[in-house]
């Protein structure tokens, strides 16, 4: 954009700014209630791409046996194995089936002897190794009440059933606990939802009271928090026409919209200021403010939206839905601005100029020897520069995954003392299971359960883990499968061999259905196709690799055994416990794409924006050296990556380059107006060096608020995005004038007295000017 259609469009906005602030107001106040209606995704499955290979055993588990919503009831009782404890699981395990939501219930009164288990000589043993480690523990002091949640319901309807739960379980034992992985994802879920509007409030508090302390104004902290404010009302609304939702990945959706909202507002303080302080009056400081911002401005809210929207390409769905997210709200920040920012800025006559903050003057001192020692030693700077990237690039080889998903939670929290009960009383929180085929019930004999002993007995003697003092330990705590159901149900006398198994199945059926019909059933998609279930059980809060390991040898052990031909299938490895071990690497799988692709799009964007190749490469170097460096720090540090360190590579590269376009752009225009290369850098380091200071200082305090979060991930992103930021401050005062120094050719002849610029020239505008 020219800056004669930069001044027409500038004064347009200012005339009609009564008109664009009422438009503002009826368009937020339509927005209300459509933006609190946008629901939240809770599902872990869409977490994944939609043809992840991953989810196609998890489909076919949840089809044929009921799917793997299991959440435990577990509580300890000195007492169990008497009258006294029965009743005690009797009362819990009928109060927990009568909770809408629940499918159904097993615990040690639910086999056919009831509380007579205890009792009971001839078949109570057998029921009770079956159950052993699922429902009571090896010493006996431990009991659990399993519960199979409905397939396929909704989100709300499975919080309010979870919620049900947990009031009967405290009313039951207060030290019993919840715990399986539909509370643990629904538990993720809402800290993340609590997150955004707990911490939303706090984080925009903090951002005042910074912003307050940098300008001293009241008009000019109001003015970004209520664009900030309004674009996310708009943005949420038109998501909600849209028919999208948020996600654990979108909640950094308010995130990134103060990012561009704030870095925006505070380049046009820092330049309305500068023209208040030449005499102008506010509206001519506005126009001129206007007139020099906005065509970075636009480009910089266009490079958002398409950096964001290479967020598409991810075959995450809730990641690709965040991309458009993101693309609608950096063009709605910019709708924002144009309504909104004109009339705050000319309503009324009081406290219309920001101020000066307290210990500017050194800022105005610090900038300018920064350029000096950018100018004097460039060489330095930049080897240095090139060492902290080597050494970023080589910690990015060291980055590890965190698959404990119990590790979200801070260790004081409720879920993580539910875990830490069930694997030191249970055996291990980790459910998953293996799908192996099966002859239908007319053909089911013992040859076929031969050999699933055989091969539960190899996945119990051969699936270990290398313990801390370097021996084998066992790997699964349990494996259960339809065989073991079977030796529950006494063998019926004159019953020919050959259709033996068959009338134990059939009684099995009678006696537990439940439990039957969980270990052996059709497949609904596939008439005529039968499939056995064996069910393990390994410890939750594993290592990533300890996981990984474990479900490479039971993949291996099972796929000898059942190989798959082509009118067999093969066994397959599936449930909650391998989905979270797999999912951060999902999400990783696609942050290089996007990050590549955002890259691009980005660097195409600066490509028009500056028609040179030259300037649109250097644009990108300094927003891509934060993200290095983050990255790189955290393989040092053997920070894992979680949820919230995933996506940071792809969201940063919108984060930076803001500050990059309007620094171009003002050099640009200092150099096509006479200025030396030296001059010009000086001068934007002044103004736009600024403006970058106090936007990144007002957004690392404001995202520090996420550091308070329950969730760990969220502590995890308000961190790295802090850090990214100050990285990215770094980038546009040190590395990106050294950049525009190097390849930027003098073409003003000077005198030789004139090569150096004086000091004030080098310092700038201070408060005292």
């Amino acid at each position: 954009m020219t800056g004669s259609r930069a001044l027409r469009l500038s004064r347009l906005l200012i005339d009609w700014r009564w008109g664009l602030l009422l438009l503002a107001g009826v368009l937020v106040a339509a927005s209300y209630l459509p933006a609190r209606q946008l629901g939240f995704d809770r599902s872990i499955e869409n977490m994944f791409a939609a043809d992840d290979p991953l989810l196609v055993p998890y489909r076919q588990l949840q089809r044929t046996f009921g799917g793997d919503a299991v959440v435990m009831a577990a509580y300890v009782d000195p007492q169990l194995m008497t009258e006294a404890g029965m009743q005690r699981v009797q009362r819990l395990t009928e109060d927990l089936a009568a909770v809408e939501g629940v499918r159904s219930v097993v615990s040690l009164t639910t086999t056919p002897l009831g509380p007579e288990i205890i009792h009971n000589q001839q078949r109570g043993p057998a029921f009770l190794e079956l159950l052993e480690d699922y429902n009571i523990s090896a010493d006996r002091r431990t009991t659990a009440v399993t519960c199979m949640l409905d397939v396929g319901a909704p989100s709300e309807a499975r919080e309010k059933t979870l919620r049900r739960m947990k009031e009967i379980v405290q009313q039951h034992d207060r030290q019993a606990v919840l715990v399986g992985g539909p509370v643990m994802v629904a538990e993720g879920f809402r800290l993340v939802e609590d997150d955004g509007n707990r911490l939303g409030w706090i984080a925009t508090l903090l951002l005042m009271l910074t912003i307050i302390a940098c300008f001293r104004s009241l008009r000019w902290v109001l003015v970004p928090i209520v664009v900030v404010n309004a674009t996310l009302l708009l943005t949420k609304a038109a998501l909600w026409a849209s028919g999208l939702q948020l996600s654990m990945v979108s909640s950094m959706l308010w995130s990134i919209i103060t990012v561009i909202g704030i870095a925006t507002v505070v380049h046009v303080v820092v330049r309305f200021r500068e023209a208040r302080s030449e005499k102008c009056s506010p509206r001519q400081a506005l126009l001129v403010s206007g007139t020099v911002l906005l065509t970075p401005i636009l480009w910089t809210c266009l490079t958002d939206a398409a950096g964001f929207a290479s967020l598409i390409a991810a075959e995450v769905g809730p990641v690709s839905d965040f991309g458009v997210m993101m693309a609608v709200g950096s063009l709605l920040t910019l709708v924002s601005l144009a309504l909104i920012l004109p009339g705050l800025v000319l309503w009324g006559t009081q406290d219309v100029d920001p101020h000066w903050a307290w210990g500017e003057s050194a800022l105005s001192d610090t900038l300018g020897r920064c350029m000096d020692a950018v100018l004097r030693w460039p060489k330095l700077i930049g080897l240095a520069g090139l060492t902290v990237v080597g050494l970023a690039a080589l910690g990015c080889t060291r980055l590890q995954v965190e698959s404990d998903f119990t590790r979200n939670f801070r260790s004081s929290s409720d879920i993580v003392r539910s875990y830490n009960f069930v694997e030191s009383h249970l055996g291990g929180a980790g459910v998953w299971d293996l799908i192996v085929p099966a002859p239908p019930p007319a053909y089911l004999g013992q040859r076929y359960l031969r050999i699933l002993r055989h091969l539960q007995g190899r996945l119990r003697e051969e699936v270990t883990l290398t313990g801390p003092d370097g021996r084998k330990i066992s790997g699964l705590s349990k494996v259960v499968s339809i065989v073991d159901g079977l030796d529950t149900v006494p063998t019926p006398a004159y019953v020919a061999r050959n259709v033996l198994v068959r009338v134990k199945h059939k009684r099995l059926v009678e006696e537990m259905p439940d439990v039957a019909e969980s270990l052996y059933a059709e497949d609904p998609r596939q008439p005529g196709k039968f499939f056995a279930r064996i069910m393990l059980r390994a410890r939750e809060r594993q290592s990533s690799r300890q996981k990984q390991q474990l479900i490479d040898q039971v993949t291996q052990i099972s796929r000898e055994v059942f190989p798959g031909t082509e009118k067999l299938a093969r066994a397959e490895v599936t449930g909650f416990f391998v989905l979270l071990t797999n999912l951060i690497d999902s999400m990783l799988r696609d942050q290089w794409v996007t990050f590549g692709v955002a890259t691009a799009a980005i660097g195409l964007m600066m490509l028009i924006a500056f028609r040179s190749p030259l300037l649109a490469a250097v644009a990108l170097v300094p927003n891509v050296f934060p993200i290095l460096v983050v990255t790189g720090i955290m393989g040092w540090l053997e920070v894992k990556i979680n949820m919230g360190a995933a996506m940071i590579a792809a969201v940063s590269m919108g984060l930076s380059i803001d500050s990059e376009i309007h620094y171009i752009t003002m050099f640009r225009r200092l150099r096509q107006e006479g200025q030396t290369v030296r001059e010009a850098l000086y001068a934007v380091q002044q103004s736009v060096g600024r403006a970058v200071f106090f936007s990144t200082l007002a957004l690392v305090v404001g995202f520090g608020a996420l550091c308070l979060s329950e969730f760990i991930p969220t502590v995890y992103f308000g961190a790295l995005v802090g850090l990214s930021l100050l990285g990215g401050l770094a980038g546009n005062l040190v590395v990106l004038p050294l950049l525009l120094s190097l390849v930027v050719r003098e073409t003003k002849a000077r005198m030789p007295g004139d090569e150096r610029s004086t000091g004030s020239e080098r310092r700038g505008r201070g408060p005292g000017s």
